[in-house]
Protein backbone atom coordinates (compact mmCIF):
# COMPACT_ATOMS: atom_id res chain seq x y z
CA UNK A 1 0.00 0.00 0.00
CA UNK A 2 2.83 2.33 0.81
CA UNK A 3 4.45 1.79 -2.59
CA UNK A 4 1.31 2.74 -4.54
CA UNK A 5 0.83 5.88 -2.46
CA UNK A 6 4.42 6.88 -3.17
CA UNK A 7 3.92 6.26 -6.91
CA UNK A 8 0.70 8.27 -6.86
CA UNK A 9 2.47 11.11 -5.07
CA UNK A 10 5.31 11.07 -7.59
CA UNK A 11 2.84 11.00 -10.48
CA UNK A 12 0.94 13.96 -9.00
CA UNK A 13 4.22 15.87 -8.57
CA UNK A 14 5.14 15.30 -12.23
CA UNK A 15 1.65 16.32 -13.37
CA UNK A 16 1.93 19.58 -11.43
CA UNK A 17 5.43 20.23 -12.82
CA UNK A 18 4.19 19.47 -16.34
CA UNK A 19 1.24 21.84 -15.94
CA UNK A 20 3.50 24.62 -14.69
CA UNK A 21 5.98 24.14 -17.54
CA UNK A 22 3.19 24.00 -20.13
CA UNK A 23 1.63 27.17 -18.67
CA UNK A 24 4.94 29.01 -18.98
CA UNK A 25 5.43 27.75 -22.55
CA UNK A 26 1.90 28.68 -23.63
CA UNK A 27 2.27 32.12 -22.06
CA UNK A 28 5.61 32.60 -23.84
CA UNK A 29 4.25 31.53 -27.24
CA UNK A 30 1.20 33.76 -26.77
CA UNK A 31 3.43 36.72 -25.97
CA UNK A 32 5.79 35.99 -28.86
CA UNK A 33 3.14 35.56 -31.54
CA UNK A 34 0.26 37.77 -30.39
CA UNK A 35 1.99 40.67 -28.63
CA UNK A 36 5.32 40.42 -30.46
CA UNK A 37 7.00 43.05 -32.60
CA UNK A 38 4.48 44.55 -35.00
CA UNK A 39 7.08 46.53 -36.90
CA UNK A 40 7.86 50.21 -37.11
CA UNK A 41 5.19 52.46 -35.53
CA UNK A 42 3.27 54.75 -37.86
CA UNK A 43 3.67 57.92 -35.79
CA UNK A 44 6.62 60.31 -35.76
CA UNK A 45 7.10 62.55 -32.73
CA UNK A 46 10.15 64.36 -34.10
CA UNK A 47 13.15 64.99 -31.83
CA UNK A 48 12.62 67.15 -28.76
CA UNK A 49 14.97 70.12 -28.68
CA UNK A 50 16.72 70.21 -25.32
CA UNK A 51 19.94 72.05 -26.07
CA UNK A 52 19.83 75.48 -24.33
CA UNK A 53 20.39 77.30 -27.62
CA UNK A 54 17.46 75.50 -29.26
CA UNK A 55 14.84 75.16 -26.53
CA UNK A 56 12.77 77.99 -25.12
CA UNK A 57 12.33 75.97 -21.91
CA UNK A 58 16.07 75.82 -21.20
CA UNK A 59 16.76 79.59 -21.39
CA UNK A 60 16.80 81.26 -17.98
CA UNK A 61 16.78 84.85 -16.87
CA UNK A 62 20.34 86.06 -16.31
CA UNK A 63 21.24 87.26 -12.84
CA UNK A 64 22.99 90.62 -12.48
CA UNK A 65 25.94 89.12 -10.58
CA UNK A 66 27.93 85.90 -11.12
CA UNK A 67 26.59 84.17 -7.99
CA UNK A 68 23.62 81.86 -8.36
CA UNK A 69 21.47 83.57 -5.76
CA UNK A 70 19.29 86.66 -5.89
CA UNK A 71 19.79 89.66 -3.70
CA UNK A 72 21.98 92.72 -3.54
CA UNK A 73 25.16 91.88 -5.45
CA UNK A 74 24.37 88.19 -5.17
CA UNK A 75 24.48 88.14 -1.39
Amino acid sequence: MEKTEKKNKEMLDWIVIGLLVSFILVKGFYTFFWVGDLGQPTWDYRPVRDVPGESSYAVYELLPYPQHIRGEKGE
